[in-house]
C-alpha cells in the first residue's frame, strides 16, 4: 500500500508528539502550515488550553505584500510578542511533522529572536 505524503506527515507528528508536551511554564509552540498560510499557537496541554496564537491570516501580517517567508517571520515575531503579555518565556518546539526548513525554520528563528526560549 502506498502511503500519501500526508500519511508520512502525520506518522512524524504522532512521533514528534510521543515526546513533546506543553505545561502551563513551558507550553508547546505547535506550527501548522498550509500551501498558502502558516498558524502557530501557545498550548498547555496538562488542561488542553491554547494560551495565545498568531497566523498569517491577521491584517497586520496579510495586508503587507510579502513572500511566504517573510509572512512567516512575522508570524514568529507576533507569536512572541504574545507568549511575553501572557507571561511565558520558555516554550517546547513542535514543528508539526514538517521539516526544520523554510517557513517553519524562518517563525521559529524570528520567535527566538524576538525573545522567546526554545
Amino acid at each position: 500500500m502506498i502511503e500519501s505524503k500526508k500519511d508520512k506527515r502525520q506518522k512524524v507528528r504522532y512521533k514528534i508528539r510521543k515526546r513533546i508536551s506543553g505545561s502551563k511554564d513551558t507550553p508547546r509552540l505547535a506550527v501548522f502550515r498550509s500551501n498558502k498560510e502558516i498558524y502557530v499557537q501557545l498550548i498547555d496541554d496538562s488542561e488542553a488550553k491554547t494560551l495565545a496564537a498568531a497566523s498569517s491570516r491577521e491584517e497586520s501580517v496579510s495586508k503587507a505584500k510579502s513572500t511566504k517567508v517573510e509572512q512567516a517571520q512575522m508570524v514568529g515575531k507576533l507569536i512572541a510578542e504574545r507568549a511575553k503579555t501572557s507571561g511565558v518565556e520558555n516554550v517546547v518546539f513542535d514543528r508539526g511533522g514538517f521539516l526544520y526548513h523554510g517557513r517553519v525554520k524562518a517563525l521559529a528563528e524570528s520567535a527566538r529572536e524576538a525573545g522567546l526560549k526554545f
